[in-house]
């Protein structure tokens, strides 16, 4: 029997890793929620690369959802290369990271700091750079993660974003959603989504599609299925779509439409049946869709943490996509598994 990759371990330990950060996470969580709460800031900006910047991204939708907080993503170029000080004083910033290594991170975070911006850091290592350069550290308690495709620490980082966003609102049914999460991933791991895999093992090109934090999930997804199976997968938001990408989507085009229940879900269906109209090959995460092939999809206790459940799945899919190709998922070309930039 052939041994199987070390992403594919690594994706079976995601309900465990969530477990751990739930469980030993808490008192972080807690002094960086209370030090948030205390500075009530007006924008939230966030600094992150890669699979982090998913995150942050999903994050981004919890908070200016959840919280009425608008939230902007920074180049850490600005800092890191232009040497701008930006006028941050009485505002926030999250940098997300799993090594937290990165120099342009750390300098981007070191100077929002300097500049009088509250600074909190979600990473996998707690003796970083990162952790040093941050006012209020998480640790993600992921685990040892080995595999260059980041799957546990991407997924420990959004549910410790949404956690410190639930803490500082103290919104307790997100909370006991979050409390539930590991149970439900158990379940997402073993989803069958052998359909969208078959579809991927010869195809070339992938549109994801998702909306509002889905949309984060999509970006996720479209960049796992370039970095593993070498498949030029691209992320819309299902309102962007329209605007100009679909002319390419001729009949067989695989594309995958994230859907959870939340207010975007009816408008995001929309376009992925008139995609299907059009001939592509749909596969959904909804359970509405006519024309689109719907992929099972563990439902949690509320619309912020389905996503979470639906990238898991997607993960369990496209490592068994990636060794059906003849690829080795662990080691992509050019990779490796911290990327530090400046």
């Amino acid at each position: 029997m052939t041994e199987r990759s070390l992403m594919w371990r690594e994706i079976r330990e995601i309900p465990e890793a969530v477990a751990r950060l739930l469980d030993s996470g808490q008192d972080a969580i807690r002094d960086a929620a209370e030090a948030l709460r205390w500075r009530d800031p007006p924008v939230v900006m966030t600094v992150a690369r890669g699979s982090s910047d998913h995150a942050a991204t999903y994050v981004k939708y919890a908070t200016e959802i959840m919280a009425g907080v608008p939230v902007a993503s920074i180049g850490p170029s600005v800092a890191s290369i232009y040497g701008a000080n930006l006028r941050v004083r009485g505002s926030a910033c999250l940098a997300i990271s799993q090594s937290g290594a990165s120099p342009d991170i750390v300098q981007t975070v070191g100077m929002m700091r300097q500049q009088g911006a509250l600074t909190v850091g979600l990473t996998n290592q707690l003796d970083s750079k990162l952790a040093e350069a941050a006012d209020f550290i998480v640790p993600l308690h992921a685990g040892p993660e080995q595999s260059v495709a980041a799957t546990k620490t991407f997924v420990n980082s959004a549910v410790a974003g949404l956690w410190l966003v639930a803490e500082v609102v103290q919104d307790r049914v997100l909370l006991a959603a979050l409390r539930n999460l590991p149970d439900v991933l158990e379940r997402a791991v073993q989803a069958d989504w052998s359909r969208l895999g078959e579809a991927l093992t010869e195809a070339g090109s992938l549109y994801c599609l998702g909306r509002g934090p889905c949309y984060a999930m999509s970006n996720e997804a479209a960049l796992k299925v370039k970095e593993t199976c070498q498949v030029h997968g691209e992320s819309y938001s299902s309102a962007e779509v329209l605007h100009g990408p679909v002319s390419i989507v001729g009949r067989g085009f695989p594309v995958i439409a994230l859907a959870v229940r939340d207010p975007a879900h009816s408008g995001l269906v929309q376009v992925a049946e008139g995609l299907a109209e059009k001939g592509a090959q749909v596969f959904t995460t909804s359970t509405t869709a006519q024309r689109a092939c719907a992929l099972p999809a563990e439902r949690t206790a509320h619309p912020l943490t389905d996503p979470i459940a639906l990238i898991v799945s997607f993960y369990a899919m496209i490592e068994t996509v990636a060794t059906a190709r003849g690829l080795d998922p662990d080691h992509p070309p050019h990779l490796r598994k911290v990327t530090e930039t400046r």
